[in-house]
Order: structure tokens, then sequence, then C-alpha cells
């Protein structure tokens, strides 16, 4: 089971792709404004041409557990996003993401290790 995750933002989207067994997270790219047109499209490319039987995306959780206006806007893309795709679409609590990619370092952009991170968290907590 190949899982793809995103770590939705309005200018860039850090995308993750997890090895066919769901047990690997890599971080793979990075999709300019996902949100619109162009951007759901380059997603669904990736979700066929991958292979992926499912999309994590990470939603913004704020300490106490609350949502807020970043949350509402990745609301917003995922019911997008399922209109879009044909496999299924889950939201994760993406606390501390970022600034774990961010300590942790390696190649590729920040968003796409975001992504991984999301998606690592993800796949041992499943």
């Amino acid at each position: 089971m190949r899982l793809l995750a995103l770590d939705y933002g309005v200018a860039r989207t850090g995308v993750a792709i997890s090895d066919e067994t769901g047990s690997i997270a890599r971080p793979l790219t990075v999709v300019a404004r996902a949100g619109t047109v162009a951007g759901l499209e380059t997603v669904r490319e990736l979700v066929a041409s991958e292979g992926v039987s499912r999309v994590v995306v990470g939603l913004p959780v704020s300490l106490d557990g609350g949502e807020h206006g970043q949350a509402r806007e990745v609301r917003s893309f995922v019911a997008r996003l399922r209109r879009e795709i044909d496999v299924p679409v889950v939201l994760y609590d993406e606390r501390f993401t970022t600034a774990i990619a961010r300590q942790r370092g390696g190649s590729g952009p920040l968003d796409a290790r975001a992504a991984a991170q999301i998606l690592e968290d993800y796949l041992s907590a499943t």
C-alpha cells in the first residue's frame, strides 16, 4: 500500500511518498499553489503515477487541540481534492512536523521534508 502525504500551504504544498509496503516515508516534491485547478491536477497526476492508495493531509491543530483559520483552509482544500481523486483522503494532526523536519535537516525542500514527517507519524500511529 503506497501512501502520499501533503503538507498543504496556499503557496507551496510539500509532498512525500511511502514505499510500497507503507512503512518508510521520503520527501518527494513541492506542488506550487495546490489548491488551484493546475495544482489539483498535479496532485491527481502524482496519485496516479505513483500508484497511491491513500492520501494523508496534515491538519494544523493548535496546542490545545483546537482548529483555526489555516485548518479551515486545509479542510476546504481536502474537500476539493476528494472530488478530484478516487482514493481515500484522510486528515492527520501535523503539530510540530515542520519544526521536526527543520531540526532533522536533510536534502530536499523543507515543505517536502515536513510532509515526510507527517507521513512517518501517520504510519507509526496506524
